[in-house]
């Protein structure tokens, strides 16, 4: 359902916050808004967790999940989606690290360098970078440009910069799979 609400959402041009799950940035239905610039994230939630109230007759958590104290549940990985304007999607992210080729090796199926961790993005690099999905808490279009993601099963995400080899989707290094990856370019 979260796919077809935002969705939704967007073709009528309502102005909207939704929460929603964080790895639904990978959703073919949703990246592309977020690769376009008409969805980001909102304000956060502390580490991703969000805490809710809930009733709690009848159910069972696993340990940390409930607070009997507070009465409120611990949901992991969820975000805020919106379309409003925040001051955070302005902010630039400060980049220290300079580039070197054995720190940021290239895929062995992308024509991308992997960057590891978000605070590792390479202030002199002006090629096509592989980056966590953790990067769109720090997206600013004015600094940065998606130009995809690692494919889906051959879905055609990772744009034409990426150059795919068109065998293996996932980014690939020394023959082992990387988690997802936006592919981004530096702006300035």
């Amino acid at each position: 359902m979260f796919r077809e609400y935002i969705t939704q959402l967007i073709e009528y041009d309502k102005s909207f916050i939704v929460i929603g799950n964080y790895n639904a940035i990978t959703y073919k239905e949703i990246f592309p808004l977020i690769k376009n610039n008409k969805l980001w994230l909102g304000n956060g939630f502390s580490g991703g967790n969000a805490y809710f109230n809930i009733i709690p007759t009848g159910r069972t958590f696993a340990n940390g999940v409930y607070d009997e104290s507070t009465q409120l549940v611990k949901f992991r990985n969820c975000c805020w989606y919106t379309n409003l304007d925040i001051k955070k999607r302005h902010e630039d992210l400060i980049l220290y690290k300079r580039y070197n080729p054995e720190e940021y090796p290239k895929y062995d199926n992308y024509d991308v360098i992997n960057v590891n961790k978000v605070k590792e993005i390479p202030v002199d690099y002006d090629g096509v970078m592989g980056v966590p999905i953790t990067f769109m808490d720090k997206f600013n279009s004015a600094q940065f440009e998606i130009i995809g993601m690692a494919e889906d099963n051959g879905k055609g995400y990772s744009g034409t910069e990426a150059k795919w080899d068109g065998i293996n989707p996932h980014c690939v290094i020394n023959g082992k799979n990387k988690f997802k990856r936006i592919f981004i370019k530096r702006i300035k």
